[in-house]
């Protein structure tokens, strides 16, 4: 849970207290609420605002985040949004416990995949919090929420890993049953040729997912957990769509789980930044730092 991470990472003592003996448990969950309807894959650009009242030794919060994952369920959010609206310099990094005065849930999204996930929009009409909930100096949370982000790609990069698996498995299991032309379809060469195809993807996209998770383990290597983002979540998508293809007319139904794999994929490509990000990412390093070994 990137909320988690940012708790441990950021809080004080007495926050790490509070949340996460229980979050560690599992319940309550967080929300990680840096995306705005206009500030997607350029966060600079957000407006939530959190002004800070000094008499009252508080922070007011007003703007709008989307794309929230746990939006609906999620018992604290840790927010970024600027002190100042028009200063891009400003974005902070803060904790609001989700029963907040003026936190609103708003509309949860109709998505292709992950559907037991839901996905919401969070609305903040002057919420207030105290001073001490401001998690990062003033200006400082861009940074924080870019250091989670790189432990986060991590582990899109594990489930998309995991999904691939799972879609070759079945892949693997079904052209040894079904059978056509006298013999299971594994046996002919263009099924065959797939099933090879998509254990290297998948072997692939595991090896890099090792290398960035040591990389970072002691330090950060943001290029390592964007090529293991960037490359598991496209190999995710195409595994899942050759499992698809091999079930033939049933893989288009929801009889077997591998439609199911077909939807969930897509996401990995996209959330926690996507494949174009990445591309940027590994591209900017390379030219930086020359290739990694």
């Amino acid at each position: 849970c990137m909320a988690a991470s940012c708790i441990r990472e950021f809080g004080s003592e007495t926050h790490r207290e509070e949340w996460l003996p229980e979050m560690a448990e599992g319940r309550p969950v967080g929300a990680f609420a840096l995306s705005e309807p206009e500030a997607g894959s350029n966060p600079a650009e957000m407006s939530t605002e959190a002004r800070l009242d000094e008499d009252a030794g508080e922070y007011v919060i007003n703007g709008k985040k989307q794309w929230i994952t746990n939006g609906k369920r999620a018992g604290v959010v840790i927010l970024f949004a600027k002190t100042n609206r028009d200063d891009p310099d400003t974005v902070t990094q803060f904790l609001i416990p989700k029963d907040a005065d003026g936190l609103e849930v708003g509309k949860k999204e109709d998505k292709l995949g992950l559907r037991a996930s839901d996905t919401t929009t969070l609305l903040f009409d002057d919420v207030r919090i105290p001073e001490e909930n401001r998690l990062t100096e003033v200006g400082r949370g861009l940074k924080a929420a870019f250091s989670i982000l790189t432990v986060g790609r991590i582990a899109i990069a594990s489930q998309a890993v995991g999904l691939a698996q799972a879609a070759l498995d079945d892949a693997v299991a079904y052209a040894d049953e079904r059978e056509q032309f006298g013999q299971p379809i594994a046996d002919h060469q263009t099924i065959a040729h797939k099933l090879a195809d998509m254990q290297t993807q998948v072997q692939a996209s595991r090896l890099l997912a090792r290398d960035a998770a040591r990389k970072n383990e002691d330090s950060v290597d943001p290029m390592a957990a964007s090529m293991a983002k960037y490359f598991a979540s496209e190999a995710a998508v195409d595994v899942a769509n050759e499992a698809v293809q091999i079930h033939g007319g049933y893989g288009y139904t929801t009889d077997f789980d591998v439609e199911r794999y077909y939807r969930d994929a897509k996401i990995t490509t996209i959330y926690e930044g996507t494949s174009e990000i990445q591309k940027e990412i590994i591209a900017r390093h390379v030219r930086e730092n020359g290739g990694s070994r």
